[in-house]
């Protein structure tokens, strides 16, 4: 939420809480003053905190957005690499692009080391920012380019299957991996497909349908209710 109501003792005191739990400067908050508190007697009978309502001046995903740049720029700053950091928003997520020449360090087997870098951010993220915000990390367009290859698989996959009418299972994938493999191929009347195991072992199963199972396959595809 970007309006919230903070007490303190003193005024000031609640603006200072205020942009440290909105993460925001004093310019980019609308602060309305509901009670300027009272100091009572001898500093204690009657005493009362100062309360304000604050809105933020920006939309959430922006102040997420600079905060993410700042923190995956301090991560990096940590790696014997010369890294840029740009950010951008784009439907309410915010896409980070590193900028260097030693991206397949970053990259990592797989995309490890950028997914364990996207995650890391996204949880100090979340913890600094009232909204949930999405962040995604990405270097040399590693992302578009792993989910073309992942579509290409699952279709190559989901040709196979179609010709051996037996199920295929890929190799152990991550939750975002899972996910094109199964809108790739939602489309395909032809198979079905659900995820199974566990942790880092969880799989994608391909299974042929037969006719007249159609909505079998549409309850099965993601029958785990996984956010793929």
């Amino acid at each position: 939420m970007s309006t919230i109501e903070i007490e303190e003792k003193s005024v000031e005191e609640a603006i200072a809480a205020a942009c440290e739990k909105l993460k925001l400067p004093r310019e980019s908050l609308e602060i309305e003053i509901l009670s300027k508190g009272s100091s009572g007697i001898f500093g204690i009978v009657g005493a009362r905190k100062a309360r304000i309502r604050v809105t933020a001046k920006v939309a959430p995903v922006e102040a997420a957005a600079d905060n993410a740049k700042t923190v995956l720029t301090e991560i990096l700053r940590h790696i014997e690499l010369p890294t840029v950091v740009e950010s951008e928003v784009r439907d309410d997520h915010v896409y980070l692009n590193i900028i260097s020449n030693g991206s397949g360090l970053l990259i990592g087997k797989r995309g490890k080391t950028l997914n364990s870098l996207q995650y890391l951010v996204n949880r100090i993220v979340q913890r600094d920012v009232a909204e949930s915000v999405s962040v995604v990390v990405d270097t040399e367009n590693y992302r578009s380019k792993r989910e073309s290859s992942l579509a290409e698989l699952a279709q190559e996959l989901g040709d196979k299957v179609k010709k051996s009418h037996r199920p295929v299972t890929t190799g152990p994938m991550n939750a975002q991996d899972r996910r094109i493999i199964h809108l790739t191929l939602k489309e395909d009347h032809d198979v079905r497909t659900k995820s199974k195991g566990e942790g880092n072992l969880r799989r994608v199963v391909i299974y042929p349908v037969k006719r007249g199972k159609r909505s079998a396959r549409e309850t099965e595809s993601n029958p785990d209710g996984e956010k793929e």
